[in-house]
C-alpha cells in the first residue's frame, strides 16, 4: 500500500494545483518512483490511498496502465483518515491471508523492500518498522529484543508507552543504554493479517504510530534495523526534494 492521500501541506505553493504524489522527483512524480520501486522489488498488487486531487493521481497511474502492476485505489475524497484510518478503510482491498508492505510516497531510500518484507515473514512479527539510527524529534523506542516499547518527542518530553511502570524509564531515556534504543521511523513497515481485526475495531480516523505502540504489550510490533549504508529522505518537504533526487540518481 502506498500512502497517497495526504494535503502535502509542507510543499506548498507546489501542491495548490496538485497532490503531493504528482510534485516530481528527478523529472518523475513520485507515485511513479514508488510503484517503480514495488515493482522492481517484486511486488505485484498495489493499493494507493487517494484524498487531495485524487483524480490526478488515479487518471496518471491508469494512463501508465498501473506501471506493469495490479493497483486497487482507496478513495478517501469523502474525509482524509490519517495513516492507521488509511489502512483500516483499505482494508477489503487486502489479501487477506499475506503481510502488506505499507510505503509512504513522499519517502525515497536505498531501502530493500523485498528483503524486509522476507524478513517479516521469517521473523513471525505483526507489525515490522524499518528504522534507522538518525536525528529526529520523535522517536520509537524499542527494547534489547526489538520489540517497540514506546514512542518519545525529545523536545517535548513526553512519552506515551502501553507498558505500565516505563513511563519515568522512557521519560530519562536521551540516548540507547543497554536495554532500550532510540530509533527514527522510516515511513515504510509492513503488516501482518492478526492484526486486521484490531484494526477493524479502531476509530475511523487514527494514526498507525499510536495503534502500534498501544497494542505492543500483547502483540508483536518489532524493528528492523536499516543498514549501515541506508539512504534515506522525506520528500514531503521541498529542502529534501534535491536529496531525494540524489537517492534516485544513485539507484538508477
Amino acid at each position: 500500500m502506498i500512502f497517497a492521500a495526504g494535503l502535502g501541506t509542507r510543499l506548498k505553493p507546489l501542491t495548490d494545483h496538485c497532490p503531493k504524489a504528482m510534485v516530481e522527483v528527478a523529472g518523475r512524480p513520485m507515485i511513479a518512483h514508488q510503484l517503480l520501486k514495488l515493482r522492481n522489488a517484486g511486488f505485484r498488487r498495489v493499493v494507493i490511498n487517494v484524498h487531495h486531487f485524487a483524480e490526478q493521481i488515479i487518471d496518471y497511474v491508469n494512463a501508465n496502465s498501473g506501471f506493469g502492476l495490479d493497483v486497487a485505489f482507496s478513495d478517501e475524497r469523502g474525509q482524509l483518515l490519517d495513516t492507521g484510518g488509511g489502512i483500516r478503510k483499505a482494508l477489503p482491498l487486502f489479501d487477506s491471508d499475506s503481510p502488506v508492505l505499507i510505503h509512504n510516497v513522499d519517502i525515497f531510500s536505498n531501502a530493500d523492500l523485498e528483503e524486509l518484507y522476507n524478513i517479516h515473514v521469517a521473523d513471525g512479527a505483526e507489525a515490522s518498522l524499518l528504522v534507522s539510527k538518525r536525528d529526529t524529534s520523535r522517536y520509537l523506542i524499542f527494547d534489547d529484543e526489538d520489540y517497540l516499547v514506546g514512542w518519545k518527542n525529545i523536545k517535548s518530553g513526553e512519552v506515551r508507552t502501553s507498558y505500565d511502570g516505563l513511563q519515568q524509564t522512557l521519560g530519562r531515556l536521551i540516548e540507547d543504554d543497554e536495554q532500550y534504543r532510540l530509533r527514527a521511523f522510516s515511513g515504510i513497515h509492513v503488516i501482518s493479517p492478526t492484526l486486521f481485526p484490531l484494526l477493524r475495531e479502531a476509530d475511523e480516523v487514527f494514526s498507525i504510530i499510536n495503534f502500534y505502540w498501544q497494542n505492543s504489550l500483547t502483540h508483536h510490533i518489532r524493528c528492523v534495523e536499516a543498514p549501515a549504508n541506508f539512504r534515506w529522505a522525506d520528500a514531503g518537504k521541498p529542502e529534501a526534494l534535491d536529496k531525494a533526487a540524489e537517492i534516485v540518481g544513485v539507484l538508477g
